[in-house]
């Protein structure tokens, strides 16, 4: 049976009767959608990869102790591990972070672009760079909820229970990230 087409349970149930290769193949599928939000937070290539591996092996340890809720919601449950483990590195260290992209990492890079035209993608790099350049601007609060509404696709429930507020809280944050984005892109004459 080809592994692609199983779905994460069936993978996880296969990884808990001894078949490794499911698991890897688990951790290929969501790899860079929870390296990525683990970034970032951090901002910091190899904090990121240092909080990656912890996030895998809570994972794995929660598996094999046969402590993991099937509710056919791996991903989720997954970035909720990481983004504890994002939130307790800053307890520890008490600073916040921004998003941006360093000279090794590019989030925009990982997003799959149907358009051939070179022109296109230049526009459209330059777009990316002047709206992570905005995002920066924001808010820590706002911008967490842009970045796990948009890059992770997570609803706005799911964002409430991650961040431990009310949905109306976070959907109050993204109308005012929205609107404080606006803001800066009149104040700043942008065309995005």
């Amino acid at each position: 049976m080809q592994l692609k087409m199983l779905n994460d349970q069936e993978l996880i149930s296969l990884y808990l009767s001894g078949n490794q290769t499911a698991f890897e193949f688990l951790l290929k599928r969501h790899k860079d959608k929870i390296y990525t939000s683990i970034y970032l937070f951090v901002k910091d290539t190899e904090l990121a990869e240092d909080i990656f591996q912890e996030v895998f092996i809570k994972i794995v340890d929660t598996l094999r102790r046969d402590k993991y809720n099937n509710e056919g919601k791996f991903l989720q449950w997954a970035m909720r591990i990481a983004y504890n483990m994002c939130v307790d590195h800053f307890r520890r260290s008490k600073r916040m972070s921004k998003v941006s992209n360093t000279e090794t990492f590019d989030i925009f890079s990982i997003i799959e672009s149907k358009d051939d035209n070179m022109e296109g993608s230049i526009i459209k790099s330059q777009i990316h760079q002047r709206l992570r350049e905005l995002i920066d601007q924001l808010p820590d609060e706002q911008r967490e909820v842009v970045i796990l509404r948009h890059y992770a696709d997570m609803s706005f429930k799911e964002i409430s229970q991650m961040t431990r507020v009310s949905i109306n809280t976070s959907l109050g944050r993204m109308r005012y990230a929205l609107i404080n984005l606006r803001k800066l892109v009149s104040e700043k004459e942008m065309v995005i």
